[in-house]
This record gives C-alpha cells, sequence and structure tokens, in this order.
C-alpha cells in the first residue's frame, strides 16, 4: 500500500478532526451505547488520529486493534497516543489508556490489509473503521469486505474518504486540467489493484446494500484557509503537482498560484454502515 509519513499525518490531523461530520459521529456512538464495551478494528490506521477523534464519544470501555502496513507508524501511533492520554501504562503487548471517564485498550498490529483481512475479524469487532483509506483501495477490495462485515454483523464506519471535488482560491487557468490529472492519478493501483478513487463511496453504498445494511453519507471537507493552514494548503499543492507531473500534466503554473493559495476546499464524504437490526 502507498505510504504516508508520520510528519504529514501529524500535519492534517488538525484539519481532519474539524471536517468530521459530527451528526453522523453521534450516530455511530449512539448505535454502540447499547453494549457495556466496545471491541473496534481500524484499518490503516496510521499514527492514531482516528482513536483520538472517535474515543471521546464511545463507550467508557473500549478494546481497539489498530492495523497498519508500516511498522514505523505503528510506532508512532503507540507513542502518539501515550501522550494523548490522561495516564497511559504500556506492557509491551498492549497499550493501557485513561482518557476522562474513558477506559481504552489498544493493541498495535503490523499487517497486509490487501491480503490478511480476515484475520483481523476474529473475535468479532462491534466496529470496523478506517480514516482516509477507501479512496485509495480497489473496487473488488470494497466489494470484498463489505461481504466480509455482512458475514459476520458488524457496524462499519469510515470517514474522510475523497470524493473528487478541490477548489483553490484564487483560481487558476489550469485548475479544471491539475484536478482531472489528479483524480486518474488516484485511480493508479495504491497497493490493492486500481483504486477506486472517486467512486469509492459510491461503492461503499453499493457494496453495503448488497449484503442488506442500511448506510448514511455525510459530507466532511476540509476548509483550509492562510495563514492558519498555510502549511496544510502548501504540501497539498506539492502533492497534487507531484500526482499529475506522474500523469504527465506540467503543474509549474499551477503550483506557483496555489502553494500559497488563500483558500483551498477538499471535499470529503463520511460513511456509515449499520448493523441489521
Amino acid at each position: 500500500m502507498t505510504g504516508f509519513s508520520s510528519a504529514w499525518l501529524e500535519l492534517r490531523e488538525p484539519a481532519d478532526l474539524r471536517a468530521r461530520d459530527s451528526t453522523l459521529a453521534k450516530l455511530v456512538a449512539a448505535d454502540l451505547a447499547v453494549n457495556d464495551c466496545v471491541r473496534i478494528v481500524d484499518l490503516g490506521c496510521g499514527t492514531g488520529s482516528n482513536l483520538r477523534a472517535l474515543a471521546p464519544l464511545l463507550n467508557q470501555v473500549q478494546h481497539w486493534l489498530l492495523v497498519d502496513h508500516d511498522a514505523d507508524l505503528l510506532r508512532a501511533a503507540r507513542l502518539a497516543l501515550t501522550a494523548w492520554a490522561d495516564v497511559a501504562t504500556d506492557d509491551g503487548a498492549l497499550l493501557h489508556l485513561r482518557k476522562g471517564a474513558k477506559s481504552v485498550t489498544v493493541s498495535l498490529r503490523h499487517t497486509n490489509l490487501a491480503t490478511e483481512m480476515a484475520t483481523l475479524l476474529d473475535p468479532r469487532p462491534d466496529l470496523i473503521t478506517a480514516s482516509a483509506l477507501f479512496d485509495l483501495v480497489s473496487v473488488s477490495y470494497i466489494d470484498e469486505i463489505a461481504a466480509r462485515i455482512g458475514r459476520i454483523g458488524s457496524a462499519f464506519y469510515t470517514v474522510l474518504t475523497y470524493d473528487g471535488r478541490q477548489s483553490w482560491g484564487p483560481a487558476h487557468s489550469t485548475d479544471a486540467d491539475i484536478l482531472a490529472a489528479f483524480n486518474r492519478h488516484q485511480t493508479q493501483d495504491k497497493g490493492f489493484g486500481a483504486a477506486a478513487g472517486a467512486g469509492a463511496v459510491a461503492r461503499l453504498r453499493q457494496s453495503f446494500a448488497r449484503v442488506g445494511y442500511m448506510s448514511v453519507c455525510a459530507a466532511s471537507p476540509w476548509r483550509l484557509l492562510a495563514p492558519d493552514d498555510g502549511p496544510l494548503i502548501a504540501a497539498l499543492a506539492v502533492g497534487v503537482a507531484e500526482a499529475v507531473s506522474e500523469m504527465g500534466a506540467d503543474p509549474t503554473g499551477w503550483l506557483a498560484a496555489h502553494r500559497t493559495a488563500a483558500s483551498t476546499i477538499i471535499d470529503h464524504s463520511d460513511f456509515y454502515a449499520a448493523r441489521p437490526g
């Protein structure tokens, strides 16, 4: 799977947290509140930002399995979660965290999600979750994971899936061409086969409907403004330029205009498929 640095994940985490749809997150929490404790699997966990965002909303007793293909990110997650908690104990195998009234036990596992998904679902989790992942996986992987989850009856919640729309201010004459090239790049193989890219959420809806789940989507756009978001805007502009260069486009003028953009909107969607019944 395509890698991301811990520095990039740290830079984007505040924007991710602002962008998440709070109403949908509360719906997830309400559905899980019937359990005395919850077991959660976080796919492609990075440095643990999904746990930090979601754990404060969930039951007082939580057991998380954080999964990533990058051992360096898992080490960074262990450190970041220890720093985030009010109290943290690391026994080598598990992190035992206390955050406010929440008791959170964390296991971190180095796993190839493209080939080892089946090993993560026994025992059955109450919730399978991910952040900024499913636009990177293939359509067939989405179909497979929906089928697996449908068989065991877990809930599914993924946030910040890129949906193919961007706007940069002030506008530049090449915006439409650069966006088209970037969206083509998003469908390249990221380690799971040809990626679903901007079509990921539509495919999630279809795949979970096929296994009898009701689903809800909500917009979760990054709305970035300089100067506060200037470093993230600059990093995004460079990343877009690198991607479109790989597709044969020349982003020189576009990058010069947008590296110091006054504003940027990157559209994402959050998606929740509730457990039947």
